[in-house]
């Protein structure tokens, strides 16, 4: 992972959970032992683990994802995209660099003259927000997402860019007879 990355990882994650216990959708004893927990994750652990989200909602079960969703909706009006269901956009499938996307729980996924639709987990993070709407200049419309469809995306769309890579030239060798014997200096006649 890329420092520039850890740190986008490490402020959204940060700033996501000071707006749940800001909001009482958990309690700080709960953001602490998340945060300690991701601390421990953060270089041993596959991406999709990587999220002090995931550790409230369904290690901790401080919090249900649903809630946060709910949230969301209900004070800030986004909607609510299942990206299983939704052809994206393929000029962003095609553009889409996959690490920002992990350390915000979110991806690009329309656009709609010049506005781009941003799916998100993390809504709820000032850092995810400003990161997108500087990405874009400031022209995102933001949906609500479950980590589990925005992983799902996120891990397909890795898997559909590798086996688009044109496969490594196989090494020629020359037949065992067409190779001259290798002088031995040492060796004198």
């Amino acid at each position: 992972m890329k420092p520039a990355t850890r740190s986008l990882l490490m402020r959204a994650n940060r700033l996501l959970g000071a707006q749940l216990v800001e909001y009482n959708l958990i309690k700080i004893d709960d953001l602490e032992a998340a945060n300690e927990k991701l601390l421990e994750l953060i270089n041993t652990a596959p991406v999709r683990q990587r999220s002090v989200l995931a550790i409230l909602a369904y290690d901790l079960k401080s919090v249900r994802e649903e809630e946060v969703l709910m949230h969301q909706r209900e004070s800030d009006g986004i909607g609510i995209v299942d990206l299983r269901h939704y052809d994206v956009n393929e000029e962003l499938k095609n553009a889409l660099d996959t690490e920002p996307c992990w350390a915000t729980w979110s991806v690009p996924f329309d656009v709609e003259e010049d506005m781009t639709f941003i799916a998100t987990a993390y809504y709820l993070s000032p850092a995810v927000r400003k990161y997108w709407e500087d990405q874009y200049n400031g022209k995102v419309i933001w949906y609500g997402t479950t980590m589990e469809g925005l992983a799902d995306y996120l891990e397909a769309a890795e898997s559909e860019a590798e086996a688009k890579k044109p496969a490594p030239p196989k090494p020629v060798s020359p037949p065992i007879d067409d190779v001259a014997p290798i002088a031995n200096p040492e060796k004198k006649d």
